[in-house]
């Protein structure tokens, strides 16, 4: 308050230049909401909370993928063959309307045409589809299956 004051009375008597003046006003306003705010401290919001208690919650699959004991989309060979095995494996799954969207997103990764089926899956039924799906396709030459049933 006296801070004010003086600042008030410099003013009406000239003694402080405007620049200054806005200067010592800035200050006061950011020291006054600093004093009626105080600390302000991140707590963790809900949706973290929740998120580590539910199946969202995947730090363990991603430790293992990151580990390169498991393979991944990346590993995906990049020859003609495969590219194609993939491509006609993913169709033959989009085509079935009657599996999960977790199952039309399953991970399908092609090495010398052996598959590798990765990822969540509703049931036990659509993970021996999903397998039986891509032994069909002309090129196969073995499936590994590592699709997870969310519900045996």
């Amino acid at each position: 308050m006296q801070i004010t004051k003086l600042c008030l009375n410099n003013l009406t008597r000239g003694k402080v230049a405007m620049p200054k003046l806005l200067s010592l006003i800035a200050l006061m306003l950011t020291a006054g909401l600093m004093l009626t705010t105080g600390s302000a401290r991140a707590e963790p919001s809900t949706s973290t909370m929740v998120a580590a208690n539910t199946e969202l919650e995947n730090t363990e699959r991603n430790v293992r993928d990151s580990s390169g004991a498991t393979l991944t989309p990346e590993d995906q060979k990049e020859t003609r063959r495969d590219v194609k095995i993939t491509k006609a494996i993913r169709k033959a799954i989009i085509k079935q309307k009657s599996l999960s969207v977790d199952a039309h997103n399953a991970k399908i990764i092609t090495r010398n045409g052996v598959v590798t089926l990765r990822g969540p899956v509703e049931n036990a039924d659509e993970k021996a589809k999903l397998q039986s799906l891509a032994e069909a396709i002309r090129g196969v030459k073995q499936v590994d299956n590592q699709l997870e049933a969310k519900n045996p």
